[in-house]
């Protein structure tokens, strides 16, 4: 639990990579290494859920330092506005700092309880025109069962939104994966502890799962 600095440095390296070749980068964040809702039992569900957007916080700063000691030029805004600390969420203000080469992290989700960070990175990548949501997972895909749990689960290469809300894939929640397939946001789902992951899926290749 926690942070693991080893860990933000190395995504920090491939971010910068991916950044050093031109590319326009958003990154929204989630908090599941501090706080997830569910963890809360016998909690009123607006209140774990906030909580678990102000653990998003921690690691949006964590990551933006990271960058930054990097030499990478970074905003982070908050859909809960803490000003002392970051910028509010603005969507303007976001797509100028990604045309004045910037990163801009997202943090806080959608500002609401009850919608994850997944839907958050639909939302975000449709109000700024993203042309594909990297998905950054534990695991290296989408599979037809939990791989941790069962050694025969399947792999998919590729797959349709209506495959994924239909067979009820835990990709994602079905709000996010309805919000892409109705904006045309393409996804490529794939693991992070593999070293240079981010770059390859930038670069095209054949690594997770598309989700189209």
């Amino acid at each position: 639990m926690g942070l693991d600095t080893d860990t933000i440095n190395e995504i920090s390296r491939n971010i910068k990579e991916v950044y050093n070749m031109g590319v326009e980068i958003a990154i929204v964040v989630g908090g599941g290494n501090f706080w997830r809702g569910r963890s809360g039992k016998g909690m009123d569900r607006t209140t774990a859920d906030h909580m678990g957007m102000l653990a998003t916080v921690i690691n949006a700063l964590g990551l933006q330092d990271a960058l930054e000691s990097q030499g990478v030029p970074t905003r982070v805004q908050t859909a809960i506005e803490m000003r002392q600390i970051a910028e509010p969420y603005i969507r303007r203000k976001a797509v100028r700092h990604l045309e004045k080469r910037r990163i801009v992290i997202f943090a806080c989700g959608t500002g609401n309880p009850f919608f994850s960070t997944d839907t958050t990175a639909a939302l975000r990548a449709a109000e700024i025109d993203a042309e594909v949501i990297l998905l950054a997972k534990k695991v290296d895909g989408v599979y037809d069962s939990d791989p941790n749990l069962n050694p025969d689960a399947k792999k998919f290469d590729k797959l349709s939104f209506m495959d994924v809300i239909n067979k009820g894939l835990g990709v994602m929640d079905s709000t996010a994966a309805s919000l892409c397939k109705d904006n045309n946001i393409p996804i490529i789902v794939f693991g992070l502890n593999e070293p240079g992951n981010i770059v390859k899926a930038v670069l095209g290749d054949n690594i997770g799962t598309i989700v189209m």
